[in-house]
């Protein structure tokens, strides 16, 4: 009795022994595959500071002296609006010279340049589908970039396509009158310099 209690024991464990091998052997198969096909990117921890350094190079290549120098030394970059009563309905200007302050990675603002009476904020993003590497977020000079292109392009359509909001809905309306007054103390100084004929002077280079 014992002994064949024994031997069918022996057997079954056999029989169990075989399968779990297998369904191993499958399994690392498996594992193996998966990673045939995953490649391994390296992480650069300089690649962002090269494409910074392309995206600025590029930015510099597209936009006037002027509006280079103000980006470099104010983090920002106006540009005049054309249309005639403004850039919508809300922020009509009854046909007041207006313009827009572009920042990286944050809303366009419209205001009056007359009074720096902000307009509207409006939302616009343009992703990273560059691979392997895409992200969600271009560099900060190639934003500032796509939006000036959008802006001196075809400003009507980037502003009817893009959010719009009431000021303050994501920068703080107090940054964008430092902003303007920076700005401001900016041109007097470049005038000044352009009249002697001088370099203009450097502020200090956005953070």
């Amino acid at each position: 009795m014992l002994l064949a209690l024994a031997a069918t024991t022996l057997v079954a464990i056999a029989l169990l022994s075989d399968l779990i091998i297998s369904r191993v052997e499958e399994g690392w198969a498996r594992h193996r595959a998966r990673r045939r096909r995953t490649p391994t990117t390296l992480f650069d921890p300089g690649r962002e500071r090269r494409a910074e350094q392309r995206a600025r190079e590029l930015l510099r290549s597209c936009v006037n002296d002027e509006e280079w120098d103000m980006y470099r030394d104010l983090g920002f970059i106006r540009v005049w609006g054309s249309q005639t009563t403004g850039p919508d309905e809300l922020g009509a200007t009854g046909g007041a010279p207006y313009a827009y302050l572009i920042y990286p990675h944050r809303p366009i603002v419209a205001y009056l340049a007359q009074t720096r009476r902000l307009l509207s904020e409006y939302c616009v993003a343009f992703p990273d589908d560059t691979r392997p590497y895409g992200s969600a977020r271009l560099p900060d000079s190639d934003d500032v970039l796509a939006k000036w292109i959008a802006l001196t392009g075809d400003e009507r359509r980037l502003i009817s396509t893009a959010n719009m909001h009431l000021p303050g809905r994501q920068i703080d309306p107090a940054q964008v009158a430092r902003d303007l007054w920076r700005l401001a103390q900016w041109e007097r100084a470049r005038m000044r310099s352009l009249a002697e004929g001088i370099p203009s002077p450097r502020a200090d280079a956005p953070s």
